[in-house]
């Protein structure tokens, strides 16, 4: 009797392992808006982001890659074609790649090409004329992408100040109750999220879903209790605060866009190099890092609800950032640079074993993480690659991850071939005893407005500064 049931055990493991052989991956795609590597699983001691940390625990880890652009449009347009800017021909936020440079193929729409339903929610695309105002919809999605509705309500005047009068603020922690609709953007994102997730669970076809949250993205708009993560006693200044004497005036970005909130006005902080005020300094640093927590939570929501659903043994997971964010560091307040901080982004590759035992499948593997009740992390990275990595390289790492044929190389001249790569399959460094022989180096650039840095923010008028940043330089020429 016992040999019976252990052979009908076996059976049924192979089967599974069969069914796991047979079935195609799902992509679930997350991406953050403006977050720098300051994430306990990059060594921040500060920084409380349990459920990202987790995540890595059971990930490869890019500990140095980085981004072609420290903008919005730009980053995300190279990344999801595979495209360097000067190949999209988009370096800022007035220009759709389809229009001013070629009919390019993105990540999604090569997965919807290969029979997967494609969906977005939130900020994936750049919103706007970089996206067509649709988000690439057609071409990349398969239902029309989800926009939270609070998020119309980010530039407005919902922040109460001390006078108790309503603001549009750059330090905007809220009640939630008492915003539009009782919620906040990034939360209503995550609800969606976790619906598709549902749908995708119960239509059991494959699906690339992708998940744009907009924080830590000014303005600072979050629920005030993240606050409490980090008493304002407790935190620092940046360690290299002063702008460097020899920075050239070009290479300098004066932070226009948060100048234009109500409570940086009130400073009335010199143009263009500041400083902010010290006292001021520490309260941004304290709402960047509760933005970080709060975004932390809802992707612990969403992987939570993925796990919940079974959808972790067989869904390839992509964390990152489209570029980084200043924080004092330099006297930079702001992207908009060459310098590490900004260039610099998470990428994390959770990618499901295949062949797992029926107990391991049934185990959770990413249980939600409350920042509240629990006063210590300790998540050790399960692969750290040390290795000089770019974004432009997603595209073709996730194609291969899931089963697909990767693109080609783009030739030197592309703008007429719909799909390819300048990037690379970075799968292959998950093989640590594997050595790697290509150059470690990525490559940025930034346009800039002028000689000296201007009031009205940026505007493409000056030839490209390009850099190479490599493993060991920290910061830009």
């Amino acid at each position: 009797m016992w040999l019976t049931v252990h052979k009908c055990l076996i059976v049924l493991l192979h089967a599974l392992v069969a069914v796991a052989i047979k079935e195609r991956q799902n992509v679930l795609f997350i991406i953050a808006d403006d977050l720098r590597t300051s994430l306990g699983c990059y060594g921040d001691a500060t920084v409380k982001s349990p459920n990202i940390d987790q995540l890595a625990s059971k990930s490869h880890v890019f500990l140095k890659a980085f981004a072609q652009q420290a903008v919005c449009a730009p980053s995300r347009t190279s990344m999801l074609t595979s495209r360097r800017p000067d190949t999209t021909r988009l370096y800022d936020f007035k220009s759709y790649w389809r229009v001013h440079a070629g009919n390019y193929t993105t990540l999604p729409q090569y997965f919807k090409s290969q029979g997967y339903t494609t969906m977005s929610v939130g900020k994936v695309f750049h919103p706007g004329i970089a996206s067509n105002h649709t988000d690439d919809y057609p071409y990349s999605w398969s239902i029309p992408p989800y926009h939270p509705a609070s998020f119309n309500f980010e530039k407005k005047k919902v922040c109460k100040g001390e006078d108790g009068r309503l603001h549009a603020n750059l330090l905007c922690a809220v009640n939630v109750s008492e915003q539009p609709g009782g919620t906040l953007p990034d939360m209503e994102s995550a609800d969606e999220a976790v619906r598709l997730l549902k749908r995708g669970a119960a239509d059991g076809s494959p699906f690339f879903l992708a998940v744009g949250f907009h924080k830590p993205h000014i303005p600072f708009r979050i629920p005030r209790e993240y606050l409490r993560l980090y008493p304002l006693e407790q935190m620092t200044l940046a360690p290299d605060p002063d702008v460097p004497k020899r920075l050239p005036a070009v290479a300098y970005n004066p932070w226009t866009d948060i100048r234009k909130r109500d409570d940086i006005q009130k400073l009335n902080v010199s143009f263009p190099y500041g400083p902010i005020p010290k006292d001021f300094q520490l309260r941004l640093r304290q709402h960047y890092y509760a933005a970080v927590s709060y975004v932390d939570a809802q992707v612990g929501r969403v992987l939570s609800a993925l796990d919940a659903l079974g959808l972790a043994r067989n869904t390839i997971v992509v964390f990152t950032s489209d570029h980084g964010w200043s924080l004092g560091e330099h006297g930079e307040w702001a992207k908009y640079s060459n310098f590490d901080v900004a260039t610099q982004v998470p990428l994390l590759f959770y990618v499901p074993e295949v062949g797992e035992t029926y107990a391991r499948l049934k185990a959770s593997t990413f249980p939600f993480v409350d920042v509240f009740s629990r006063s210590e992390f300790i998540f050790e990275t399960a692969e750290a690659i040390e290795n000089v990595v770019e974004l432009v390289s997603v595209f073709p790492t996730v194609a291969q991850l899931a089963g697909l044929k990767i693109p080609a190389p783009c030739p030197d001249v592309s703008f007429q071939v719909e799909l390819c790569t300048d990037g690379m399959d970075l799968a292959l460094e998950f093989k640590p005893k594997k050595k790697i022989n290509r150059e470690a180096l990525a490559f940025s650039q930034y346009p800039r407005p002028a000689d000296t840095p201007q009031a009205g923010g940026v505007q493409m008028r000056m030839k490209l500064q390009l850099v190479y940043l490599t493993a060991g330089l920290k910061k830009a020429p």
